[in-house]
């Protein structure tokens, strides 16, 4: 009887050995895959299509994958200076950014985040939106396997071309047509910023109808991309 449980345990523990392996293999390949193919859809689109299920209220998305080449360089630009001026420095996690928004949390109210642009892709295109440590957990193991497989212009490309920028909104090409009737190559630098303005939650903030707090972000966004160094930036990362 004892050798028979044994045996039991035994063949379980070697099922979820073979389990993890083929989870943390299926990842790998997968981020491989995504460094070369563009992304068809992401994590965050297949909630919010599963969610419009759940509610029966109608939903429409667009999004249209397009090379960063033909994304004004202000544009990825705006998203690092809003989201993650270090972003060219750290290996997928800003470890300062961290400290800081911990120490705001302890005493404000209003929470801050520091996910980086790393951290932020990994997130939407492989997961969900939640607030459980176990999506947290698989945020960080995605944002080290593509900060270890794919280089920044191909972390920044991805982002910008899944990020949301409104209600079905997804990516720069379909944010562009949506808000301005434009091509994402022909944005200026005014109208990438009020994009990068809207990102910490576009599905209450509108581009083409920016309130007062929004201006004001647009108008510190436009001077931080200055500070950085203006397209220079994406520049860079695509040479």
């Amino acid at each position: 009887m004892a050798k028979q449980k044994r045996g039991w345990k035994r063949r379980i523990l070697v099922g979820l050995a073979w389990a993890l392996g083929l989870f943390l293999a299926l990842n790998i390949i997968l981020v491989l895959v995504f460094r070369f193919v563009p992304v068809p859809t992401s994590g965050l689109m297949v909630q919010r299509r599963v969610e419009s299920w759940s509610s029966g209220k109608p939903y429409a998305s667009r999004h249209r994958w397009v090379p960063l080449e033909e994304i004004a360089p202000s544009l990825g630009v705006a998203v690092i200076a809003a989201e993650d001026q270090n972003f060219t420095d750290h290996f997928g996690f800003d470890w300062q950014a961290i400290e800081k928004a911990v120490q705001h949390n302890e005493k404000s109210r209003r929470k801050r985040g520091a996910s980086t642009v790393s951290q932020q892709t990994a997130k939407n295109l492989f997961l969900w939106n939640s607030r459980s440590w176990t999506r947290k957990g698989l945020e960080a193991w995605f944002t080290l396997l593509i900060e270890a497989g794919w280089s920044k212009k191909r972390i920044l490309e991805v982002y910008l071309n899944i990020v949301e920028f409104g209600d079905g909104i997804y990516g720069a090409e379909a944010a562009a047509r949506t808000y301005f009737g434009k091509s994402a190559r022909r944005l200026t630098p005014s109208e990438a910023a009020l994009l990068a303005a809207v990102l910490p939650n576009p599905r209450k903030f509108k581009a083409n109808a920016p309130s007062e707090y929004i201006r004001g972000r647009q108008g510190w966004i436009l001077n931080q991309m200055r500070q950085l160094g203006g397209d220079q930036v994406v520049k860079d990362l695509e040479a």
